[in-house]
């Protein structure tokens, strides 16, 4: 009896069987990093089959492992590469293989050694081992912290600043597609420019790409558009994020609407600098009176904006947003459609309750078309009584029973003038473009929607009618 074979015998079933029953996971690669064996737990971390794996190597392009700090890592830095450059084992390196398909992350703590043959021309092996550490590493979701903030987050690359392509969006959250317009899908890839507009300030951009080239941190308060070309105010915060090694591989802004606030800073900033007036010196005189005049700087870019009454966008604000909209609408093969709204017998409660009761009826009726719109819907004030909306439709139907729904809903709101609720109703009129691509003219698209609402109003008001040839 040969007591030297049985005991080989005995140790490769024993291999086997605590191999096949291990709780970490283990792959064996031969010296051309081609896989030979995956034990079953391998195969369920890796969430592959065993004919998957058996074979592959590390230069397959679907394998997708980065750091711990969200990089892809390189061929030549993956474990059994690793090992076959150094001959040194690795031990305790966190790796996280991610799914394009979920943009999900499986974190695993890896160790690899070098298996060396015992037998001439036996090339030897690379063993590989790892635990899953996901549940440590994720004790909490960071990205559920950053979707659930009421602050705008955006992550743009480091590289490739410059003008016009970068640099690239990589990620925005959901208080960006709020306060935008644009969805995560649209603005990934794009660069922050897409947000800035005429009145955004050149020499505030120019500071902006300055610490960016210096990886530098910086604040800066600028005027950006939404998708709609609705102008707002940010205090917004840039700073940059650096991997294991200390390079700058991204930024990061985070963003706060401040748009009501410099609407009202002058007020409050002449009351602060009327008290500290009395008792500085000249130089500080010429300082603050520099400040108040910024500040006045900002309410005058408001003022300009917006209607004054009612806080939405005015005349000229909204012609410039309807030409976002065309842009818009030939980008993604939309329609146009522009509305012309006015309110039924508003001369009546003007003569009837005073200018007062008007007033509050026309900014209740402001309120209602906040409520009503879309983000990246456009809608201003154009005077007097007179609104106009200007929306991107997948066809003309659409439109029309849009604005149907429009003037209904108003009609069952009641506004509340004086402690007493008053019925008030609107007509409108409202033209689509033919066509997606066609070339339109504000003012042609004006007049056809007042048509439409002047056969709206002939037609006994508090309705809605598209023009038609």
């Amino acid at each position: 009896m040969d007591l030297t074979q049985d005991s080989e015998e005995i140790d490769r079933i024993n291999l086997k069987s605590l191999l096949k029953h291990a709780h970490i996971g283990v792959v064996i690669h031969r010296l051309d990093t081609s896989i030979v064996y995956a034990n079953p737990t391998a195969l369920k971390l890796l969430d592959m089959s065993y004919n998957q794996v058996i074979g592959r190597d590390a230069y397959d392009p679907s394998w997708y492992f980065i750091d711990e700090y969200q990089q892809k890592i390189p061929i030549d830095a993956y474990p059994v590469k690793q090992v076959l450059n150094t001959g040194m084992p690795l031990i305790n390196e966190m790796i996280g293989q991610y799914s394009p398909a979920t943009r999900e992350v499986n974190w695993f703590l890896v160790n690899a050694y070098p298996e060396v043959g015992e037998e001439p021309g036996d090339e030897g092996f690379i063993v590989v081992t790892f635990n899953e550490i996901s549940a440590r590493r994720h004790l909490f979701s960071y990205r559920d912290v950053i979707e659930n903030t009421r602050d705008v987050v955006i992550v743009t690359d480091a590289e490739g600043i410059e003008a016009p392509f970068g640099p690239q969006i990589v990620f925005v959250n959901r208080a960006f597609e709020e306060l935008t317009g644009f969805s995560s899908a649209e603005a990934i890839g794009e660069t922050p420019r897409i947000l800035q507009g005429h009145g955004t300030d050149a020499a505030c951009r120019q500071r902006i790409r300055e610490a960016l080239q210096a990886h530098q941190p910086i604040r800066e308060t600028i005027l950006n558009y939404s998708k709609s070309g609705k102008p707002y105010w940010l205090d917004m915060d840039i700073f940059p994020l650096r991997n294991q090694f200390g390079k700058v591989t991204h930024f990061a802004a985070i963003e706060r609407d401040v748009t009501d606030q410099t609407y009202y800073a002058d007020q409050l900033s002449k009351r602060y600098e009327d008290l500290r007036h009395l008792k500085q010196s000249l130089e500080k005189l010429v300082s603050d009176k520099t400040k108040e005049l910024r500040d006045a700087n900002y309410t005058l870019q408001r003022l300009a904006l917006y209607d004054d009454l009612t806080g939405i966008p005015n005349r000229r604000c909204f012609l410039d947003q309807f030409k976002k909209q065309c842009a818009m609408a030939d980008r993604y093969e939309k329609l146009v459609a522009i509305g012309m709204i006015d309110l039924d017998h508003f001369k009546k409660i003007n003569d009837q309750y005073g200018h007062d009761a008007g007033d509050a009826v026309l900014k209740e009726t402001a309120q209602y078309f906040r409520s009503f719109f879309r983000a990246e819907d456009s809608f201003g004030r154009m005077g007097g009584e007179e609104f106009a909306f200007a929306v991107l439709v997948g066809d003309a139907e659409a439109a029309e029973s849009m604005c149907r729904r429009l003037v209904s809903r108003f009609a069952e709101m009641p506004v509340t003038v004086g402690g007493q609720d008053i019925s008030v109703t609107m007509s409108a009129g409202v033209y689509v473009a033919p066509s997606p691509n066609q070339e339109i003219s504000i003012d042609d698209a004006l007049r056809k929607a007042d048509a439409a609402l002047y056969e709206a109003k002939k037609a006994g008001r508090n309705q809605a009618v598209r023009w038609q040839k």
